[in-house]
């Protein structure tokens, strides 16, 4: 008796594991509404990450309580950033170096090449951008000046893009990589406001954060630009927006980024200086 029981327990998870399948498979990652789908998934995953942050930093940081109620937003937006930060850094490394989809060994322009997959991912991460800029807006400056408001627009029109018309999604990948960054950027700010500007926490955090930049917002912008170099003949053939936006982006982006690392290593330095 126990055995029927359990056989069709097992029958009916089964069971309910293949309509799910069906369900994702046929309808939320059908290719029509994969944009949408994704777009509204984004900004479901930013209010749940927004809302995770707090709950977790409630419950288990005792000076949460004692921020003032724009540096509680601010805690939870960066926890929010943070989430988005390491599911697009996860997508962009497997999309870019591990999966075949912008392999040169694969026939066809490596400029005009997508998937659901990459679509669906592109779509999230519009989700997020929509989101983080809505909250940039509505308490600015506090959560960022000007300069945040047009990375963040840049990067809504160039992924929107990518995910509409298929092209260049190899060189917003490689941009979005850029996004590692981000969970370092936050500790670092998480650190100061929670009284850790003299730990030890805080100086590996500076020279970690370093590194990260100059790999993946400097290095990384060298190589893009070098790719493109290579490549100049397949995006040649692009829609003249998308022509546009490939060498735009990258290099507003790669300025910025250069701007934003002096400022990095100007504080890892008087980090450095005060604990000598």
């Amino acid at each position: 008796m126990m055995m029927q029981v359990s056989k069709s327990s097992v029958m009916a998870v089964k069971s309910y594991k293949y309509q799910a399948e069906a369900l994702v498979k046929d309808y939320l990652l059908a290719d029509p509404i994969v944009p949408y789908t994704a777009v509204l998934g984004g900004i479901v995953m930013c209010k749940m990450a927004y809302n995770v942050t707090h709950l977790i930093s409630s419950l288990y940081f005792k000076g949460y309580a004692s921020l003032t109620k724009s540096q509680r937003i601010e805690w939870n937006n960066r926890g929010m950033s943070s989430a988005h930060a390491v599911f697009i850094t996860v997508m962009s490394l497997y999309l870019v170096f591990f999966s075949d989809l912008f392999s040169d060994r694969l026939e066809g322009l490596v400029t005009f090449r997508s998937s659901n997959i990459s679509n669906f991912t592109l779509g999230v991460s519009v989700g997020y951008f929509i989101s983080d800029i809505v909250m940039i807006l509505w308490l600015y400056p506090s959560l960022g000046g000007m300069e945040y408001v047009l990375h963040h627009l840049l990067s809504i029109i160039a992924i929107i893009y990518a995910m509409l018309s298929g092209e260049g999604q190899l060189y917003t990948y490689m941009v979005l990589i850029s996004e590692t960054t981000t969970p370092g950027i936050n500790l670092r700010w998480f650190l100061d406001t929670a009284g850790m500007k003299r730990s030890k926490a805080y100086m590996v955090n500076g020279i970690a954060m370093f590194v990260a930049w100059l790999v993946a917002r400097i290095f990384l912008f060298i190589y893009l630009f070098y790719h493109i170099y290579l490549h100049y003949d397949q995006i040649e053939q692009m829609h003249i927006f998308g022509y546009v936006l490939t060498f735009l982006v990258p290099t507003i982006l790669f300025i910025m980024n250069m701007m934003w690392f002096g400022k990095i290593l100007k504080g890892l330095k008087k980090t450095l200086a005060k604990r000598q």
